[in-house]
């Protein structure tokens, strides 16, 4: 049984964690920010800690006696400037680390993401590829965090595991499958293209599960691991099976990519030129990500901690889906035209500073 510090255990991928963890028998403490609403964690006994990974003054007494930091804490999907997400992506992670060096913890397991490598590459990127990620603050500053990580094993000997997952799905998604299966379940979703490339989604548990191996093998310090499901479905095997699974219509409205991308560009330039705080309606990296071909290999995960991805797509869209019915069971969607066709990276794709991906 061990002692570990989660930052970001307060978000979707942090509380399935906190339950597994819990499950094994490890005492966990969370590190969550003052507004945090965190009774999740207080009804299961996780003790939590009042701090930002911004302000490294608050990140001692949280990571005292530890024997493990996971690092979750991120900020993403909210249309800030990039200075902000170098603060806690970059800024942050560093604080996180520093920390754990000054208090002597025996292992730090970084959550990155796959986005790192960049995207439409052509091939299955493995770890070894280039961190050349796609020109928008969430890509590059977690690729910049990946690289302080990096640095920090190599000059400064920080005991530390990096993990990039793909896209996270599952219970208690709100951002992707949740506004997903929102904009099918009224009718306003929409194809980007010709819908047969892969979508680089991982289910949630199978992304707790590298994260424990991460921190559990042997081997593991030093290294970088991919983390997903290697027979990704298509975004328009995704849509329909979303579609199937919650009882709605598939979508049957194409957009062609350059005509959408274009409008991504369109509207981040007019909200930039007003000064507006709201999300675009259209982004260029949403449609990046939902409209291009984006597949990551796991050889190295298999090969040096014995990953396997458990829970098929299908599979893990069926109980994404029962957690959505029993969400929405009350509500009924509004009626909406194709022209009102909600798109990826519309306004709905927003999340909370600092929580998990």
């Amino acid at each position: 049984m061990s002692e570990i510090l989660v930052t970001g255990g307060n978000g979707f991928v942090g509380r399935h964690l906190v339950s597994a963890l819990q499950d094994r028998g490890d005492t966990v403490r969370v590190l969550a920010l003052a507004h945090e609403d965190t009774s999740f964690l207080e009804e299961r006994g996780v003790e939590v800690y009042e701090g930002d990974i911004c302000r490294r003054d608050t990140l001692a007494a949280p990571m005292e006696g530890v024997d493990a930091v996971l690092h979750l804490a991120a900020m993403s999907d909210v249309w800030r400037p990039i200075e902000d997400y170098r603060a806690v992506n970059v800024t942050g992670t560093e604080n996180v680390c520093r920390a754990a060096l000054a208090e002597g913890v025996g292992r730090l397991v970084h959550m990155s993401s796959s986005s790192v490598y960049g995207m439409a590459l052509g091939r299955s990127a493995h770890e070894r590829f280039p961190l050349v990620p796609f020109r928008d603050p969430y890509p590059i500053t977690k690729a910049e965090g990946d690289e302080v990580v990096q640095r920090m094993i190599a000059e400064d000997r920080l005991r530390a595991v990096i993990i990039r997952p793909d896209q996270i799905f599952g219970p208690g998604d709100h951002l992707h499958f949740g506004r997903m299966a929102d904009r099918v379940r009224a009718g306003r979703g929409v194809i980007v293209g010709a819908g047969d490339n892969a979508l680089p989604f991982v289910y949630v548990t199978d992304v707790v599960e590298g994260l424990l191996l991460a921190l559990d093998h042997e081997h593991a310090v030093g290294q970088a691991y991919n983390i997903t499901n290697d027979h990704p479905l298509t975004q328009r095997q995704f849509l329909q099976a979303i579609a199937r699974e919650i009882g709605a219509r598939p979508p049957r409205l194409h957009i062609p990519y350059r005509a959408l991308y274009a409008a991504g560009y369109a509207a981040e330039r007019l909200t930039r030129l007003t000064r507006s705080q709201r999300q675009p309606v259209v982004t260029r990296l949403g449609v990046k990500l939902f409209g291009t071909d984006n597949r990551h290999a796991i050889d190295k995960a298999r090969r040096e901690l014995g990953f396997m991805p458990w829970v098929n797509l299908h599979e893990g869209v069926g109980l994404a889906a029962a957690w959505y019915r029993e969400q929405n069971a009350h509500a009924a969607p509004s009626p909406a035209s194709p022209e009102h066709a909600a798109v990826p990276g519309s306004k709905a794709f927003v999340r909370n500073a600092r929580s998990p991906s």
